[in-house]
């Protein structure tokens, strides 16, 4: 395989990397790891910092595996979000079932990358010991402090709370597709790390302070095995004041064509006022539906996501929603009219909209159903829970 040349704006530097940007061995068995940088090819801080972590780390006292894998080759050779079609919006199971297969070609270069990388995460869980964790690494066009985006499972919840960091929920409500949501529906720990803006220099420094906390929080390194209070702080002081829980309540979807044009000045978790201006499309000005915190406003020529709005999540809601999944009451919701079981495995619930409107979408999401699609007449709904793993992390400190 060709080595590809990423360039970094932040470094002025560019490196070399393969596929697989890093691989290390522990001298004793442990979890195994996989990071993931630049599913974005505007996004290389990841990548920078992975290549970075393979030149300077210490395996003798490590335990297990990790893996840093890059994302989209081609994109990040260019410079640019993807070629046709969004790396991180086409892992849907429609797609990965018709993924070109023994050597048929690709539709388009995108594909291509997807058909590379899956086989590589195949891999790796086919020769490789558990318990398995997945990091998706990005940077966002606005200005930010670092953030976690997780799909709202008790696994996911119960792992990433150990890290300094405000932490995102039920994002796999609003981006059809994702790597994450393909990880988690295998059962398996996945979650993504924003670490700042596309090209600045600490969005480097944040991926590298992020694998590192993620290497100790694991059980990969020990504390004491290197500078575990430099890198826990390093990401801690930047969110001291918005640390906790959050959950998106609005998204703004540019349509094919829009012209749409963020405002200047707008950052996230920046605080906004129902009816505020927010950006403009097609000459008509665009408001805030909501009172809350904006988050991921786009600054940039590709995406479809313009922003999202967030509000905080109360602690007293968390612990009522681990109670309620905890004891499975979601099998109650059955027995009102017009809301059954999706299939036999019980993965999920299709619910007659006519009864959905007169539940609210915060109760659902106590007990850990998201909408997935809708139709005219109902809601699909779906539960991590149902997926995730909890036998292969019962034996972890933090479970």
């Amino acid at each position: 395989m060709t080595r590809t040349k990423v360039f970094s704006f932040a470094l002025n530097s560019t490196v070399e990397i393969d596929r697989i940007i890093g691989h290390a061995r522990g001298s004793e068995k442990g979890p195994t790891l996989i990071f993931l940088g630049g599913i974005h090819g505007n996004e290389p801080a990841g990548v920078f910092a992975l290549n970075r972590l393979f030149s300077q780390l210490d395996t003798s006292k490590l335990k297990g595996n990790i893996y840093g894998i890059a994302g989209n080759l081609w994109a990040l050779k260019h410079g640019e979000r993807y070629q046709k079609q969004d790396l991180n919006r086409l892992w849907t199971a429609e797609r990965l079932v018709n993924l070109p297969k023994n050597g048929e070609p690709a539709t388009h270069q995108d594909e291509t990358e997807q058909v590379e990388i899956n086989k590589v995460f195949q891999d790796i869980l086919q020769k490789e010991d558990g318990p398995f964790y997945f990091f998706d690494m990005h940077t966002t066009s606005s200005e930010t402090l670092p953030f976690l985006t997780v799909n709202d499972s008790l696994l996911n919840r119960n792992f990433t709370v150990q890290y300094p960091l405000p932490i995102i929920l039920g994002i796999e409500e609003y981006l059809e597709g994702t790597v994450l949501s393909y990880i988690n529906e295998l059962g398996y720990i996945a979650f993504g790390f924003e670490a700042g803006q596309h090209d600045e220099m600490v969005s480097i420094q944040n991926c590298l302070s992020f694998i590192y906390l993620s290497l100790s929080l694991t059980g990969c390194l020990e504390k004491a095995d290197f500078d575990f209070h430099k890198y826990y702080h390093s990401l801690a002081k930047a969110s001291v004041n918005i640390r906790c829980f959050y959950e998106i309540c609005f998204q703004y979807r540019i349509k094919p064509g829009e012209d749409f044009r963020m405002l200047p000045g707008f950052y996230n978790f920046q605080g906004i006022r129902k009816n505020q201006s927010l950006a403009n499309s097609n000459g008509k000005v665009i408001r805030a539906v909501h009172n809350g915190r904006i988050l991921m406003p786009l600054y940039q020529a590709k995406g479809s996501d313009g922003f999202f709005t967030i509000k905080k999540i109360w602690p007293l809601f968390l612990k009522i929603s681990a109670f309620f999944r905890k004891y499975r009451l979601d099998r109650l919701l059955v027995l009102l009219p017009g809301i059954r079981w999706i299939d036999d495995e019980k993965s999920g619930l299709l619910v007659n909209k006519n009864i959905a409107c007169f539940i609210a979408k915060d109760f659902f999401h106590l007990l850990g159903y998201r909408t997935v699609k809708a139709n005219r007449r109902f809601l699909s709904m779906h539960s991590r829970e149902s997926r995730a793993r909890y036998s292969d992390y019962k034996g972890t400190f933090w479970y």
